[in-house]
């Protein structure tokens, strides 16, 4: 018994549970990227946004973690009604991707990769004050107006790319048979 509590002390179980995190952020957004339904496009989506709120919650902000779920995920969701409502059926075979795009998206998307990883390891990471108990609305406010502007508005971005693509995706609109 004595082996076992010892592997399993609160700093591994929160490590694990980061970890599984992790992993389904990044599962989800490989699904939201690879699959080629548009419905299992935007249900890897949601999946990438869960794994987003959980790591809101590691970083302390169980508000900001809700939000994203009440928020984001939901209006992800209207977001596929919408794209299901307008476009062609999915029991149509897609049309065929065109392999230079794809290779174009790929090589884009490992650059940002790369930037964003080389910009990780060169930040001089601080550990954080301590954190206030005060969860008031106006401390809400002042957080979101100051130390979470760039996350809140970076996730609005992607908001607003989702719903660009529902109306990408339904602009052909349905043929009639």
């Amino acid at each position: 018994m004595n082996a076992v509590s010892a592997l399993m002390t609160p700093q591994t179980a929160a490590t694990a549970a980061f970890v599984m995190v992790i992993g389904l952020t990044i599962l989800g957004a490989l699904i939201a990227v690879g699959a080629r339904n548009i419905f299992h496009n935007v249900l890897g989506l949601c999946v990438s946004l869960f794994g987003v709120s959980g790591i809101f919650l590691f970083l302390n902000s169980p508000f900001v973690a809700l939000m994203e779920i009440l928020i984001y995920i939901g209006a992800i969701c209207i977001a596929i009604c919408f794209a299901i409502m307008l476009s062609e059926p999915m029991y149509l075979p897609p049309p065929p991707r065109n392999k230079v795009k794809v290779l174009g998206a790929a090589i884009g998307a490992g650059g940002i990769f790369a930037f964003l990883g080389l910009l990780l390891k060169k930040t001089q990471w601080t550990p954080a004050p301590e954190r206030s108990t005060d969860w008031s609305v106006t401390t809400i406010g002042h957080y979101f107006l100051t130390n979470y502007a760039l996350i809140f508005e970076l996730v609005s971005l992607l908001l607003l790319v989702a719903m660009l693509g529902a109306i990408v995706t339904a602009r052909g609109g349905r043929s009639k048979p």
